[in-house]
């Protein structure tokens, strides 16, 4: 008796995983969510995500986990470094097949079916990816501190700096600056010993407090987001001039960027036709079938 083959999507990013199963019919059977996923920051802690993610994933469809049964396509902050790919390439998973690539390339899949056309992702991190006749164009991406520029955890970075000016007494306060000082008891030893065990999803949780504040107005909230949407769009240049003629804004940090973006910018955007999961998903079927949508880099 043949047992139906299953499809699964796999989405990780520096803040979360997300997980969606389905069967050959393209149906979806169960969704999962969890913890950060981004190769960068260990390969076990990525796979205890997503193996938790699939898991929810099984249980929501009310299936027993055969996972010898799933095709995945597990698409991974951090995983398109030559390194990195050889060390997933070797890696054990307990899948009965899987393919590796970037949640930015499955974005971009997911965002245009599969055809032309790039996208910015703005979350945790930043990074353009852009299909334009047959290859992969990527921009930026190259990992927090030293790049992703424009994203929650270089705003968040940016954030806590000011707030050490401003408590040395090197910047004006801010109710923004304020707010971020408070959470330390406005102790700046208390801020640099913080910093120097935080992830990128730590320094992104002040993201939203920067575009609240620089909806309400403060000065230095303005400075940062209009900062940030400058590197946002400085990203999605680069990919128009790789040929891109299509581009989608997407991520965590997409909808609250749109207000601060130029009405050029504007102008190049489309809406997401699918997300980083439908991507996923049909890159794991091409598998199946054979075809294949742009895997080298």
């Amino acid at each position: 008796m043949n047992v139906e083959v299953l499809f699964l999507a796999v989405d990780g990013g520096g803040t979360k995983c997300l997980a969606r199963l389905a069967d050959a019919k393209g149906q979806t059977l169960g969704e999962g969510r969890s913890g950060p996923a981004n190769v960068r920051r260990g390969l076990p802690q990525a796979f205890a995500a997503v193996m938790e993610a699939t898991a929810q994933c099984f249980e929501q469809a009310a299936l027993a986990p055969d996972y010898r049964r799933v095709v995945a396509c597990l698409a991974l902050a951090g995983a398109g470094e030559p390194d990195m790919q050889a060390e997933l390439s070797r890696s054990a998973h307990p899948f009965k097949a899987a393919i590796f690539t970037t949640d930015s390339h499955a974005a971009c899949v997911g965002a245009h079916r599969g055809e032309d056309g790039g996208v910015i992702i703005a979350g945790t991190g930043s990074i353009g990816e852009a299909i334009v006749r047959g290859g992969r164009h990527r921009v930026g991406g190259w990992g927090f501190p030293v790049s992703d520029e424009g994203s929650g955890a270089w705003l968040g970075l940016e954030t806590v700096r000011r707030t050490l000016w401003a408590l040395d007494g090197r910047a004006s306060a801010s109710p923004l600056l304020d707010e971020a000082a408070n959470r330390f008891g406005h102790d700046p030893n208390a801020i640099t010993r913080w910093a120097s065990e935080a992830a990128p999803a730590d320094f992104g949780t002040f993201a939203p407090l920067v575009f609240r504040h620089a909806g309400e107005g403060d000065t230095v909230a303005r400075k940062l987001v209009t900062s940030a949407a400058g590197h946002v769009e400085r990203i999605a240049e680069a990919l128009l001039v790789s040929g891109a003629r299509r581009l989608a804004l997407m991520g965590g940090l997409a909808q609250p960027f749109e207000p601060w973006l130029s009405e050029n910018m504007k102008r190049s955007l489309v809406r997401p036709a699918g997300d980083a999961l439908d991507g996923g998903l049909q890159l794991a079927r091409n598998s199946v079938s054979g075809r294949r949508i742009h895997e080298t880099s």
